[in-house]
């Protein structure tokens, strides 16, 4: 905390300006406010250690390596509790976590409910991922972040392979509780002005991933979160309204990091809403009849429509048939 007087409670003078009238002063601009995020994360320098921890998850004694989370406790343990971490990027360590989501909270006999994907492991924890406590608190955070998304999976181009999705099948979520956007005219135009990537911010969950893998990774220096509280979106650091009048070289790193169809690749989207093939087994009739035309042994006569009348079939020079059977048929 500062020690400017700004935020100093403790004045017991007459002089000493209520809390409330501090806030609106800070609203209003007229107090520039320098504030520094602590992320609490294992790989912080105040937490980072270099030794071994051992723990104990849901019963089971697990030892971890160095600068290690509880949430790494959990994947060693393979605990059968549902526990999704969509903030974290287990892949790349130099992404979050952010401990944004809170979908990953288990509780513990010495620090209560905790973020596992940044809470750092420490010797002789005894963490409980089955508690009604920790339960609850990751069903209701989980119904939190699906209450901001459109769930519009069947067009999406994420589906099937969505960390959002996957963690609500997996929690059986059937009926989110705080509802899901139903209403179009609220939902935010997508960005299609780039040739390569899509940006749906409709189905942001405000992880951070991208943000790190376009700063911290590749260096791009082109995303960011810009707003506030309910208001925060993906934006880009030039000021720019859309993806195409960004500094994007579209390299593609936002994507793959991200755990839903916000960033998708602007092929993908096309193919996300192509209808399914339909395949019907039938009893193979038609090479049978075909031999009572002369047809070849084993080769099946071609389906003829309105369009194609010919008295014989074109044949293949290779096949020396359209269709083409094998001997163990």
């Amino acid at each position: 905390m500062s020690s400017d007087p700004i935020w100093d409670n403790t004045q017991d003078t007459p002089e000493a300006e209520p809390i409330w009238k501090k806030s609106r002063r800070v609203r209003e601009g007229q107090v520039e406010i320098n504030a520094v995020l602590a992320t609490g994360t294992a790989t912080d320098p105040d937490v980072t250690s270099d030794e071994t921890t051992t723990i104990t998850v849901d019963g089971q004694s697990v030892t971890l390596g160095p600068s290690s989370t509880v949430l790494d406790g959990l994947v060693t343990a393979e605990t059968n509790e549902n526990v999704p971490a969509l903030c974290s990027y287990q892949k790349d360590d130099r992404i979050g976590p952010r401990s944004t989501c809170r979908t990953c909270m288990v509780d513990s006999d010495e620090y209560g409910l905790i973020p596992s994907c940044s809470f750092p492991a420490r010797e002789g924890m005894n963490v409980r991922t089955d508690t009604p406590a920790a339960s609850e608190t990751r069903d209701v955070n989980l119904d939190l972040v699906l209450g901001g998304h459109n769930l519009l999976c069947t067009t999406c181009g994420k589906n099937g392979r969505c960390e959002l999705q996957e963690a609500s099948i997996e929690a059986e979520v059937e009926h989110p509780r705080y509802g899901v956007v139903h209403d179009r005219d609220a939902l935010e135009p997508i960005d299609e002005s780039s040739p390569f990537i899509q940006i749906d911010r409709n189905k942001c969950i405000l992880c951070n991933r991208c943000v790190e893998a376009c700063n911290d990774i590749q260096v791009a220096g082109v995303l960011r979160m810009e707003g506030q509280a309910g208001e925060m979106r993906i934006g880009f650091q030039n000021g720019a309204e859309t993806m195409m009048g960004s500094t994007c070289v579209s390299c593609g790193h936002c994507v793959t990091v991200c755990p839903t169809g916000a960033l998708v690749e602007q092929n993908l989207v096309e193919a996300a809403t192509l209808p399914i093939p339909g395949f019907t087994h039938t009893n193979s009739v038609g090479k049978t009849i075909g031999e009572e035309y002369t047809s070849r042994p084993r080769r099946m006569t071609p389906m003829y429509t309105e369009e194609h009348t010919e008295a014989e079939p074109k044949i293949d020079e290779q096949t020396d048939s359209i269709w083409q059977y094998s001997d163990d048929e």
